[in-house]
């Protein structure tokens, strides 16, 4: 018996596999397709909105378009996407680094994401060009986005890789 008990190895929290590999190429290529895609979304959106020709045109009292929302929603999402952008290579620079608080980090990320794009949707729901205009792909986005959370999430909370990784 005594043998048999010398025989057998110790699980190590180390033992398993390590490094940027496995699942976690997939979360490089999204946090990099994710920052392409905030700072297109800022470039040909953010930006434009904040210019005074189209900021009247949606917030000025007097205009067609106007509605009491459109202001907020615009300055909202302004800092959002900003925000999200900033944050991202925040991560990443971690993730690379492999800090300790990545996984709680992801979460942060992979959450704040989705509440964002719940919050913004909620808004402008509220406008009624905007409900007429719905095509039903912000609602596929939010759903992208819970499968997303509920992929992801269990995986930075169980992965033995992701434990094994960021450690430092």
């Amino acid at each position: 018996m005594e043998t048999n008990m010398q025989n057998q190895t110790e699980y190590h929290p180390l033992d398993g596999p390590k490094g940027l590999g496995g699942w976690l190429v997939l979360i490089q290529i999204g946090l990099f397709l994710t920052l392409l895609m905030l700072a297109v979304q800022i470039l040909q959106s953010t930006i434009p909105s904040l210019k005074p020709d189209i900021w009247g045109l949606l917030t000025a009292k007097d205009s067609e378009l106007y509605h009491v929302l459109w202001g907020p929603i615009i300055i909202f999402e302004a800092i959002a996407n900003v925000g999200q952008f900033l944050f991202c290579l925040f991560v990443l620079g971690m993730f690379y680094s492999k800090k300790s608080s990545v996984p709680l980090l992801m979460i942060i990320f992979y959450g704040g994401s989705m509440i964002i794009g719940i919050i913004d949707y909620a808004l402008v729901q509220q406008i009624p060009i905007v409900q007429e205009l719905e095509d039903g792909s912000s609602v596929s986005d939010i759903g992208r986005s819970v499968v997303t959370c509920a992929i992801w999430i269990p995986y930075f909370l169980k992965s033995r890789r992701v434990r094994n990784t960021f450690v430092q």
